[in-house]
């Protein structure tokens, strides 16, 4: 069961992942021992999937956003489809989605006509495409992975019996 002290470290450690754990357990108010043995069966128990170094995009020489929405061919095989437009390099997020459009994909691109290549060399090159329509952000004012820990997401573990 997640409790109290728990859902503080998730929150502790999705503000900033590499926080020592000597801090989490100042702030907690427990053993350091404690916490780390908490962190060790939250993340055997699926709650903390992995750890990711967030790279600032435009130090890459990536700072343009662009979504492009794929329309499969008639007979495609949706799955597989899904997991090409994952297998290409510059896709942060590829999500199966309602509507007339069967995926959208985010990507980061230096500019529009690197977002261009890509979208036509990479995905609408692939056989089970049919057609593609594509958005830029031309700002953004948010992006993060976070899952908001408010009580709903709690409930919906305690129902789950995590």
């Amino acid at each position: 069961m997640l409790d109290d002290v728990s859902v503080h470290i998730l929150k502790i450690l999705q503000e900033k992942a590499r926080v020592p754990n000597s801090e989490v357990a100042r702030r907690v108010g427990m053993a350091p021992s404690g916490v780390l043995e908490r962190v060790r069966k939250l993340e055997k128990q699926g709650i903390i999937d992995g750890y990711e170094v967030r790279l600032n995009p435009e130090r890459f020489g990536r700072r343009l956003v662009g979504f492009v929405l794929v329309t499969p061919a008639s007979g495609a095989d949706e799955s597989a489809l899904g997991r090409a437009l994952a297998a290409v390099p510059d896709v942060q997020e590829v999500h199966y989605v309602a509507g007339e459009d069967g995926f959208m994909v985010k990507l980061r691109a230096a500019d529009a006509v690197m977002l261009e290549q890509v979208r036509r060399e990479k995905i609408a090159a692939l056989p089970e495409v049919a057609r593609t329509r594509t958005l830029i952000a031309l700002s953004t004012f948010k992006e993060t992975s976070r899952i908001p820990l408010d009580d709903a997401a709690l409930l919906n573990l305690k129902r789950r019996r995590i």
